[in-house]
């Protein structure tokens, strides 16, 4: 005679549920709780449920202790590569310049027919073009009109560490920012430089 089947949910093998890496990814990249609901399409109420999940199994007391957290996703393909030995980090080429617009729409219009830059994709309230290489990034809203460079790094937790060990100031530890069609993954970390201005390390994870 088999054992009954305990009830509710089985343990998920990561520590954390898709579920709750979903939001946390998004509370790691400095989203809001209303504009993380909005961007996976939830509630408020779910996401204040997944952030308590996961600061509890962590053992985590605030948000920023979250944000800060290196962990990675088990079933992501960061997670396959084996860490890079530290030392001396060398920040690549850029991967990626950010610009602020007020009219994702109208500016999305102009870089392409105006200045006639080759659009790659727009996932609102962002669009990306090509310059020769260097990924433009264009956000609505997204806080002040600045920019912000983004170095490439071939091993994302590495160089956050070890720049970090020097006393680099970070926002965010190294999170999924979006996966394509093909399996590749962005992963991305911010800090600041000694003036308090925006920059940030980033990886592509290719499968």
């Amino acid at each position: 005679m088999t054992a009954p089947r305990p009830r509710g949910r089985p343990p998920h093998e990561d520590q954390l549920t898709p579920a709750e890496w979903r939001v946390v990814e998004s509370l790691r990249h400095g989203l809001t709780n209303p504009a993380i609901a909005r961007r996976l399409g939830i509630s408020a109420e779910a996401v204040k449920f997944h952030v308590a999940n996961a600061l509890l199994k962590l053992g985590f007391a605030s948000r920023v202790e979250l944000r800060r957290w290196d962990g990675v996703r088990r079933d992501s393909r960061l997670f396959e590569m084996p860490l890079a030995a530290t030392g001396p980090v060398r920040l690549g080429p850029l991967g990626q310049i950010a610009r602020s617009v007020g009219d994702l729409a109208a500016a999305e219009a102009w870089y392409r027919d105006v200045l006639g830059l080759s659009h790659l994709y727009t996932f609102p309230p962002m669009a990306f073009f090509d310059c020769g290489g260097v990924r433009l990034m264009l956000s609505q809203g997204q806080g002040p009109a600045q920019s912000i460079l983004y170095f490439c790094v071939p091993d994302v937790r590495a160089a956050y560490r070890e720049l970090a060990a020097r006393g680099v100031d970070f926002i965010n530890a190294p999170h999924l920012i979006h996966t394509h069609a093909d399996g590749t993954e962005d992963w991305m970390a911010f800090f600041n430089d000694n003036e308090g201005r925006p920059l940030a390390i980033m990886a592509q994870v290719k499968p």
